[in-house]
């Protein structure tokens, strides 16, 4: 014998995934199916933007993993985690995230990709720096981007961004 489910299941139910004829038929919602079409041990590109963010804002903070895990209760690992993105990081612990380095929770998701099953948007519309962020996430540039910004001395500066534009080879 089949038991029913004492649950309430209203018929509009039905058009949000859930079988209104069915209530033992376990409910549907669109982040799994999302989750599924996503390639199995792949990152989200989303969850690793804003962790690689949150890299780049502690490194120009000059803070280390640890001055950044102790703030939160959390171990140094778990902030690594969050950073390559392996680990998904939460609202509210984002939230702490962003007081802890001083920048609104926007700035995380500055230049993000689209959503994995989303079209992408349109560039005309809003251009994405994204190798401007992707570049200043790295030591290298960081350092390099820290460096430029004490030369004083605009003409020095200029000059330096002439010299770099010579020695760099072509775009194919």
């Amino acid at each position: 014998m089949r038991h029913r489910c004492a649950l309430w299941d209203p018929p509009g139910l039905a058009r949000l995934g859930r079988i209104a004829s069915d209530p033992l038929r376990p409910t549907v919602n669109r982040f799994d199916e999302w989750r599924a079409q996503m390639p199995k041990g792949s990152l989200n590109p989303i969850d690793k933007h804003v962790g690689s963010r949150v890299r780049m804002r502690r490194l120009m903070l000059d803070m280390s993993q640890t001055n950044l895990a102790d703030a939160l209760g959390l171990t140094f690992q778990q902030v690594q985690k969050y950073e390559k993105g392996t680990n998904r990081i939460g609202a509210s612990r984002l939230q702490h995230i962003s007081q802890i380095l001083q920048v609104p929770v926007p700035f995380f998701f500055e230049g993000a990709p689209a959503a994995f099953g989303l079209p992408p948007a349109d560039p005309e519309a809003a251009p994405s720096p994204s190798y401007v962020t992707d570049f200043f996430a790295t030591s290298d540039g960081l350092s390099l981007m820290k460096a430029f910004m004490r030369i004083a001395d605009p003409k020095l500066r200029r000059s330096i961004v002439r010299l770099v534009e010579e020695i760099t080879p072509e775009p194919a």
